[in-house]
């Protein structure tokens, strides 16, 4: 009786490890279950890391090139916009430069004329007054002869013989004095009116020298103004691809120890219940 209790207290010791060890056996199995789940729900967001990663760095890229385009483009077209202004102003103040040039040489040219006539009226007058003198010479001469003759004429009435030619020598060197006096005259004024001649020359000579210095210097057309360039193309480098993030496989339980350890333990537990009841 007491042996066979023995057996089935055995027998139940044994069944309760072996059932624990089933028991541990599907918990280690669960509990791997579960660790291969997480590994692979981390393995999974980690790719979709990368994707999003990936997807926003191609954004970056592509958004940093169209700007840069853009940005080429509008520099350039500022460029050229300034390059063509600068071109019209370059041109614009040539043409003023060469109206005020064509004004400066008008404002000579009517200044030359202006010194020519007044040369030639100053020059006209001074003939007019080297030739009043020499008519107003020619009227003294003329009347000096006839005042010789008449003299000479009253001489000869009047007296006689020697005083007679003694008036008459009288009277001409009296004429001839006079003659010489009108000549001497005439000489210096001819002399005086070829030095006002050359005075007039000379002061329309400076006149046309100070008009000549103060017209402008005719303008010349600046070089052209270089067009502008464009710069080198950037090169662009592709975005580095982004990998999932390493994720370590997770540590595995045995699912077979659990099972051998109950087994054993069931075993163990017999042998100890049937020492026992041998030695009762």
């Amino acid at each position: 009786m007491a042996v066979a209790w023995l057996a089935v207290t055995a027998g139940l010791s044994a069944a309760s490890s072996i059932a624990g060890g089933v028991s541990n056996s599907m918990s280690a199995g669960a509990q791997n279950r579960r660790a291969e789940q997480n590994a692979e729900y981390q393995r999974q967001e980690a790719e979709n890391a990368a994707l999003v990663q990936n997807s926003y760095n191609k954004l970056v890229a592509e958004a940093e090139r169209i700007n840069y385009e853009r940005q080429r483009e509008y520099q350039w077209q500022t460029a050229v916009q300034n390059w063509q202004y600068q071109t019209q102003i370059k041109d614009f103040e040539y043409l003023q430069s060469a109206r005020e040039y064509l004004g400066s040489v008008e404002n000579t040219q009517q200044q030359l004329t202006y010194n020519t006539v007044a040369a030639q009226q100053a020059q006209e007058q001074e003939q007019a007054s080297i030739a009043e003198i020499l008519n107003e010479a020619a009227f003294q001469q003329e009347g000096m002869i006839i005042e010789q003759l008449q003299n000479e004429g009253r001489a000869a009435m009047m007296q006689a013989g020697g005083s007679r030619a003694k008036a008459i020598q009288s009277t001409v060197a009296e004429q001839g004095r006079n003659a010489a006096i009108l000549s001497a005259s005439l000489l210096s004024a001819g002399q005086q009116s070829q030095r006002n001649m050359r005075d007039i020359a000379l002061s329309r000579y400076a006149d046309d020298l100070k008009a000549r210095n103060a017209m402008m210097i005719e303008p010349e057309r600046l070089p052209d103004i270089p067009k502008p360039i464009k710069a080198p193309d950037r090169v662009f480098v592709e975005p580095m691809m982004a990998t999932p993030a390493y994720i370590p496989a997770p540590l595995r339980q045995n699912t077979f120890a659990p099972v051998i350890q109950g087994v054993g333990q069931a075993f163990g537990t017999a042998a100890n219940t049937i020492a026992m009841g041998l030695d009762s």
